[in-house]
C-alpha cells in the first residue's frame, strides 16, 4: 500500500480523539536539529500570540485486537486497515514538517499484537525522530495500557506530554463496553507517570540540567454519552485524577454514534451540549476552587444543559450573594457569574486605588450582564434580585440568546434550590 493511501487511512482513524491540544512545554532545537516546540499549543489549537498551530494527527496502525463497541477501528469491523513502518512515519513526519504542514506530531496506535509490542514501535518513532531526525517539534504520544514500566519510562524522555485515556467513567461500563480493558490496567501508567513527573521537576529544581520527563504532563480522554454515568460521577472522577495523578488535562469527547451495537444507546446526534457543560465545570474545577461535590450532588446529578455551571450553582446557593467587589477576597470574586480569573485579578488589583463601580468594573472585564444579580458595589446593589432565582434564571437565558417558553419557566420553579 502507498504511504500517501497509509495516511489517508489512519489519519481518518485518529479523528475521534480529541485529547490532542498541548500546553506547557518548550523544547528549543540548537545547531543541527529541526523544529522546536513552543509553549501555547499545537493540533489545530490557538496559541498564546494567536497563532493557530498545525499537528500530523496520526495512528500507527488501526489494526486492533480489541472489539471496544464504541471504536471505529474495533476488530469485527470491516473496514481498510493499514500499518505505517517506523521508518515511514518518522520519513512523513519529517519531510510534512520541512514543508510546513504541520509543526507537531501526534501519535497513537490500535493495539495490534499486544500492548507492549505495540508501545515499542510507537516509542521507536519519537526515539528515531528525537535522536537521528534531531526534530525538537511537538511529540504527544499516546500510551498502551497494559504496557511496560520501562517502556513508559522511555517515551516520557522522547514526548512533549503522554495520555493514557480512559474512555468510560466506571469498570462496569468497561466490562460491557470493552471487556478486553480494565480500569487497574489504565490506572496504573497514570500513576507511574503522574510520580515519573513529579520526580522529574523536583530534579530540574535541583539541576537544570536534569533530563525532563514528559515536560507538558500528562493528559486523559472520557468518552461522554455510551455509559449511563451521571454528570456527577463523572466529575467525581475528573477530580480524582486531577488530585491524586497530577493531570493537566481532562478532555470529554461527546460520544459518536459509529457502530450498531445493542450494549450502545440509540442517539440520533453526539450529545455536544453536555461535553460543553462537563468542560465548563472541568474548567471550575482547574482554576476556580470548586469541588464536584458543590457543583453536583447525588440529588442533583446532571449538569444544567440551558445554564453554565457557575450560574447554575449560584442560582442554588443564593446565600453566598451579593458579594461586595470592594471587600470580597479572591476567591469570592471566583465564585461570580460572569467574573473570570484575569477580571478577577483586576478587580483586585483596581480597587487598591479607587472603589469600583459597575462601569469600571465592564472596564476591566466584567460580563455585567451576568454578575449584576450577584454583586454590590460598596454595598449598593447593582440589580435587587437575587431572592427571586427563577426570575433571574430566565433573565440569564434571555442573555445568553436561550428562548424561554412559558411551560420552561415552570419547570424553573420546582427545579432543586429554586
Amino acid at each position: 500500500m502507498e504511504t500517501i493511501e497509509k495516511l489517508r487511512i489512519l489519519s481518518g482513524s485518529a479523528r475521534y480523539d480529541a485529547s490532542c491540544a498541548s500546553s506547557g512545554s518548550t523544547r528549543s532545537g540548537g545547531k543541527g536539529s529541526l523544529g522546536n516546540a513552543s509553549s501555547g499549543g499545537i493540533c489545530h489549537s490557538w496559541s498564546d500570540d494567536g497563532r493557530c498551530i498545525s499537528l500530523l494527527k496520526v495512528l500507527l496502525s488501526n489494526d486492533c485486537r480489541y472489539d471496544c463497541a464504541y471504536c471505529v477501528n474495533r476488530s469485527s469491523n470491516r473496514i481498510p486497515r493499514a500499518s505505517f513502518t517506523v521508518e515511514e512515519l518518522v520519513d512523513l513526519t519529517v519531510k510534512f514538517y520541512r514543508r510546513n504542514y504541520i509543526e507537531g506530531l501526534f501519535l497513537s496506535s490500535a493495539v495490534m499484537h499486544g500492548p507492549d509490542e505495540t508501545m515499542g514501535r510507537m516509542v521507536s518513532v519519537v526515539r528515531k525522530l528525537r535522536r537521528e531526525e534531531r526534530f525538537f517539534g511537538y511529540i504527544h504520544m499516546k500510551v498502551i495500557p497494559g504496557c511496560s514500566d520501562e517502556l513508559l519510562r522511555e517515551a516520557g524522555l522522547y514526548a512533549d506530554r503522554l495520555s493514557v485515556n480512559i474512555e468510560l467513567p466506571s469498570q462496569a461500563s468497561l466490562n460491557l463496553l470493552a471487556p478486553q480493558k480494565d480500569k487497574q490496567s489504565i490506572l496504573k501508567p497514570m500513576a507511574f507517570l503522574g510520580n515519573a513527573i513529579g520526580e522529574s521537576a523536583r530534579e530540574r529544581r535541583k539541576n537544570r540540567k536534569a533530563p525532563r520527563f514528559s515536560p507538558a504532563g500528562q493528559s486523559t480522554q472520557m468518552i461522554i454519552g455510551a455509559s449511563p454515568e451521571s454528570d456527577y460521577q463523572i466529575l467525581r472522577l475528573s477530580e480524582g485524577l486531577y488530585r491524586k495523578m497530577s493531570l493537566k488535562r481532562v478532555y470529554y469527547s461527546a460520544y459518536v454514534p459509529v457502530n450498531e451495537d445493542r450494549r450502545l444507546p440509540a442517539l440520533r446526534t453526539p450529545p455536544l451540549l453536555r461535553e460543553h457543560r462537563l468542560y465548563q465545570a472541568d474548567w471550575l474545577l482547574r482554576l476556580y476552587g470548586f469541588t464536584a461535590e458543590e457543583i453536583l450532588s447525588e440529588e442533583y446529578p446532571q449538569l444544567d444543559e440551558q445554564l453554565d455551571p457557575k450560574a447554575a450553582w449560584a442560582l442554588r446557593h443564593p446565600e453566598y450573594f451579593p458579594v461586595d467587589v470592594n471587600r470580597a477576597e479572591y476567591a469570592a470574586l471566583l465564585r461570580i457569574p460572569g467574573v473570570g480569573v484575569t477580571s478577577a485579578r483586576r478587580i483586585v488589583s483596581a480597587r487598591r486605588f479607587a472603589p469600583l463601580t459597575p462601569e469600571g468594573l465592564k472596564k476591566v472585564g466584567v460580563v455585567m450582564k451576568r454578575a449584576r444579580y450577584f454583586i454590590t458595589c460598596s454595598g449598593r446593589p447593582v440589580e435587587r434580585l437575587i431572592d427571586r432565582p427563577a426570575l433571574v434564571r430566565g433573565r440569564l437565558l434571555l442573555a445568553d440568546g436561550a428562548t424561554v417558553s412559558p411551560s420552561s419557566q415552570q419547570r424553573q420553579l420546582s427545579l432543586p434550590g429554586l
